[in-house]
């Protein structure tokens, strides 16, 4: 059979083709194998695709591999799968990479799906993606991440997604960020955190930022914290309010600032309320006034207490304003 040349292959009809015990389909040259026709490629049975090594598979021209069928396709082991070039990953039919299962995409390497095209990225199933391994997900190319639907995103897990890189995540888009559950968030790193754009922080709801820990809350840049739209803020917990840095305190813009509950306010902590600018404190409404605490009104600097305009002051309790003269 090996004596055969590819001329010789290639006149080899269907029939006799299918007729090949695997031993005989995996004993074909490399060169013999190029011989095959891409009818003849079609015409293989599970168990003669089963047959072909991985260095056999490594011959196939993107035009033979193109043409297995997936129930053919799908036989395949992750040995003989892991044979592909990423050319030949490349060149994988819209047809053929949904049927790979979740086991066969997770053997790949990650040269090899690098190899897979934008489009192909977007016809991967949420079983397919469970398949990835954190490494796996973190190799991939912005280009692909940003390909993967929204279904496909919410599909990883806290495990997968701390394979991306701050690169990865501050490619991710708005509308992938959007899709994020709040558990995906939580379990996100601090260094993640940080890469998040600041278009991405700003479509973050309650519930997506009630996932955030107070260590990550710390970790945002303060950048990060004024594109934070003010439904949020007013929606974060004390302890996550307590979280927040001098630094990010000071970073709060007004709107943010008076969209605080009187709870919220009396829950900011004494540094926290000595930091405060006093653009920010003129801005507080005579509502939120009545939240400080007396100890927080006592650690203002001189400079602050001159800020408070006279409707603030007017509206302080008695304590309140016995603290002014601290």
């Amino acid at each position: 059979m090996r004596a055969l040349t590819s001329s010789q292959i290639a006149a080899l009809t269907t029939t006799q083709i299918g007729g090949l015990t695997t031993t005989q389909i995996g004993a074909l040259t490399t060169t013999q194998v190029r011989g095959l026709e891409t009818t003849d490629i079609e015409a293989l049975s599970s168990d003669q695709v089963l047959g072909l090594t991985s260095g056999q598979l490594t011959a196939l021209t993107t035009t033979q591999l193109g043409s297995i069928e997936t129930t053919d396709l799908v036989a395949l082991t992750t040995t003989q799968l892991r044979g592909l070039t990423s050319s030949q990953i490349a060149g994988l039919t819209t047809t053929q990479v949904p049927s790979l299962t979740e086991t066969q995409i997770g053997g790949l390497t990650t040269t090899q799906l690098r190899g897979f095209q934008t489009t192909d990225i977007e016809l991967l199933t949420t079983t397919q993606i469970t398949g990835l391994a954190s490494s796996a997900l973190g190799a991939l190319t912005t280009a692909q991440l940003q390909a993967l639907t929204t279904t496909a995103v919410v599909a990883l897990d806290t495990t997968q997604l701390v394979g991306l890189t701050s690169t990865l995540v501050s490619a991710l888009t708005t509308t992938q960020v959007d899709a994020l559950t709040s558990t995906q968030i939580g379990g996100l790193t601090t260094t993640q955190i940080r890469g998040l754009e600041t278009a991405d922080l700003g479509v973050l709801t309650t519930t997506h930022v009630a996932g955030l820990s107070t260590t990550q809350i710390a970790a945002l840049t303060t950048t990060q914290v004024r594109s934070l739209n003010s439904t949020v803020i007013s929606g974060l917990s004390t302890d996550q309010l307590l979280g927040l840095t001098t630094s990010q305190v000071v970073s709060l813009s007004t709107t943010q600032l008076t969209s605080l509950d009187t709870t919220q306010v009396a829950g900011l902590t004494t540094a926290q309320a000595r930091a405060l600018t006093t653009v920010q404190i003129a801005a507080f409404t005579t509502d939120q006034i009545g939240g400080l605490e007396t100890t927080d009104i006592a650690a203002m600097t001189d400079t602050q207490v001159r800020a408070f305009t006279s409707a603030q002051v007017g509206a302080m309790t008695t304590d309140q304003v016995n603290a002014l003269f601290a």
